[in-house]
């Protein structure tokens, strides 16, 4: 019987793809009415019913599948928005379109709010304003019943796809925001993935909406061999097959060149002329505005001491985080949502402040961190997370729900990750006996694809700065969740270091080049990240483990029992009972040794340590004599810096 749903399920999907004809019910996969009632007749329908009808000859000669129109004023105002996939034909697209104008009349019958989507198409409308606003909290998914075959593998693949998508898609122009392709998957198979927004959405409200789409996926329906999720201002949509059309005539648009124009009918040429018209005045004006910012920009860096170029965002001020607000929270919301920040609540302390679990109104628990009113250094580092975090979104990443200001408050919300940090667990030691080999490997794993997803598959560029288990989150499943973005930095894929006088990090985990010299680049995290899978393996911290003849740092130790042939000392006793996997412990202490050399050139890149850790038979690098100039420093789990 499961196998009859399966092979019908697949069967309704294909035929969906494929067959462009959008007239049929069984098409429509999402309905949704929401608003409060108008009356039957009255102004409000007479305005939806106009502008429904109206959206695509309002505007016939577009091509591009994105139509949007208002009818009426305030209160009775009705705006609608409607848009096809970017795979529909224009002619199939406005048969999608009208086909739902009909249909809506008979669902939804007396809300001023509906969303209402086929498979190739969705039309939209609201009392309340849409264009250019991003909505990604009301999701709907439909998931394949089937399971990849190797998880791990495919959701790495799964994962690059949709960093490709969600660059190319954002970065559209106003007519058009979609991308397809396609990724290698597991055992010779593929992946095809599917990404659009609205194109009103401006680039990064784009962005965080597919961002939030994908995310839904890694929540709901990780592992699946497809999925699909709308959102009322976004869609994704992946499977294992390809089911989107590759052959659609209609191309990415572009502006028009002296070499190559747009071939017009005469009735196209007045509204070439009206866009042409206002894409110039809309240049003049960005040029202007441009030319205004660098000249304030420039008096204002004359009359103000210049700050060390140290984060990733160090030149957009706090007003350009209370205009996001779409992350914003209330900050009556969340001190009700912490019973006024209660002892009862408090989680612990960090590094600029206190941190205390909270729940919000609709049941969602949330971790707070609340940054002391007195720490200057923190507002700079709250300033350089919402900026980051806002715009990365991974399942080894701690996700960022929002933040709230009020007067000298400052406040970070978190969602709520169940199991606390790995330091908590790997050098506490009765904790530490109920981490098995296969629940660590599995952290050490989500660690490395977290940073590779900074350093290379994210949007952003970005280098972490402050690896160590206490920034290493772990939910109620275990898995990792890298933490703590407030002294990242933001590099360019062109850079491969950079320089700083102020070296901020913590004494234990930070790669010699930088401590010394100031130098930072990708291989400072492989750095960390190696100390880190050594503090796993053995179960001791490295800023306090000391050998039973004299104190010594947890690198030295191990280098010197890798040469000695005595590593299966190294490990963690807890671990060595009753396991049979200490060939692969052994295997995860190389790959910790060749990540701490003290030659950065020697390092694996964090793409090269994923695949190590992927593929067991793998052959691995005979690691070298690490960096041991850390015996010399006094070690403490505290953040330290050099002006």
């Amino acid at each position: 019987m499961a196998t009859t749903k399966l092979i019908l399920f697949r069967v309704i999907i294909i035929t969906n793809s494929f067959a462009l004809s959008v007239s049929q019910a069984s098409d429509d996969f999402h309905i949704e009415c929401s608003g409060a009632n108008f009356t039957i007749n009255s102004a409000y329908q007479i305005n939806r019913d106009n502008a429904v009808s109206s959206v695509i000859t309002n505007d016939p000669n577009n091509r591009y599948g994105f139509y949007n129109l208002s009818r009426g004023e305030t209160p009775d105002q009705v705006n609608v928005i409607a848009l096809c996939r970017g795979d529909v034909e224009q002619d199939d697209c406005q048969r999608c379109i009208n086909d739902i104008g009909v249909k809506l009349r008979g669902v939804c019958s007396n809300q001023k709010g509906t969303i209402f989507a086929y498979n190739h198409c969705m039309l939209r409308y609201s009392n309340e304003k849409i264009l250019g606003k991003r909505n990604s909290s009301d999701g709907w998914g439909l998931p394949n019943p089937e399971n990849a075959s190797n998880i791990v593998l495919f959701n790495q693949a799964l994962d690059r796809l949709w960093a490709q998508l969600k660059d190319d898609a954002s970065s559209g122009g106003p007519l058009r925001k979609y991308a397809s392709n396609k990724a290698d998957g597991p055992r010779s198979t593929e992946i095809f993935g599917l990404i659009q927004c609205t194109p009103d959405l401006p680039e990064i409200e784009c962005y965080i909406c597919l961002s939030d789409a994908v995310n839904y996926i890694q929540r709901h329906f990780d592992g699946r061999r497809g999925a699909r999720v709308l959102f009322p201002s976004c869609i994704i949509w992946y499977e294992d097959y390809k089911f989107f059309n590759t052959t659609v005539s209609l191309a990415q648009p572009s502006f028009p060149s002296s070499t190559q124009s747009p071939q017009l009918s005469p009735s196209g040429k007045h509204n070439v002329t009206a866009i042409v018209v206002a894409l110039i005045a809309t240049v003049s004006i960005v040029i202007l505005v441009v030319v205004f910012f660098c000249v304030f920009l420039r008096r204002k860096r004359k009359l103000e001491p210049l700050q060390p170029n140290t984060l990733a965002y160090e030149d957009v001020g706090l007003d350009d985080i209370i205009t996001a607000e779409s992350l914003q929270y209330g900050f009556d919301v969340i001190r009700a949502a912490t019973d006024d920040f209660s002892e009862n609540n408090k989680l612990g302390k960090g590094g600029f402040g206190l941190v205390y679990k909270g729940k919000l109104r609709n049941g969602q628990e949330i971790a707070v961190k609340r940054l002391s009113r007195d720490s200057g250094q923190g507002r700079v580092e709250f300033k350089n997370e919402v900026l980051l975090l806002a715009k990365l979104q991974h399942r080894n990443l701690v996700r960022l729900l929002g933040f709230s200001i009020e007067g000298s408050e400052r406040l970070l919300v978190y969602e709520f990750v169940r199991n606390a940090s790995l330091n908590k667990f790997i050098f506490d030691p009765v904790k530490r006996a109920t981490l098995d080999w296969e629940t660590r490997y599995k952290i050490i794993r989500g660690v490395a694809k977290g940073l590779l997803y900074l350093h290379e598959d994210s949007r952003l560029n970005i280098i972490h700065r402050d690896v160590k288990a206490s920034n290493v989150l772990l939910d109620a499943d275990m898995n990792a969740k890298i933490a703590d973005f407030g002294i990242a930095r933001l590099f360019t894929p062109e850079e491969t270091q950079g320089n700083t006088s102020r070296v901020v990090g913590t004494n234990g985990y930070m790669a010699p080049e930088y401590v010394m010299h100031g130098q930072f680049s990708v291989k400072s995290d492989v750095f960390s990240f190696g100390v880190l899978v050594l503090e796993v393996v053995t179960g001791h911290a490295n800023h306090s483990f000391h050998n039973e003849t004299m104190t010594e740092d947890l690198l030295s130790h191990a280098w010197k029992s890798w040469r000695d042939g005595t590593s299966k000392c190294l490990i963690d006793p807890t671990l060595i009972d009753g396991s049979t996997s200490v060939r692969d412990i052994i295997r995860c202490i190389n790959i910790g040794l060749l990540c701490v050399q003290d030659d950065i050139t020697k390092r694996p890149t964090m793409a090269s340590v994923v695949l190590m850790l992927s593929s067991l038979s793998l052959s691995l690098a005979v690691p070298l004599e690490p960096a041991f100039f850390m015996h010399t420093f006094r070690y403490s789990d505290k953040h330290f810096s050099e002006e």
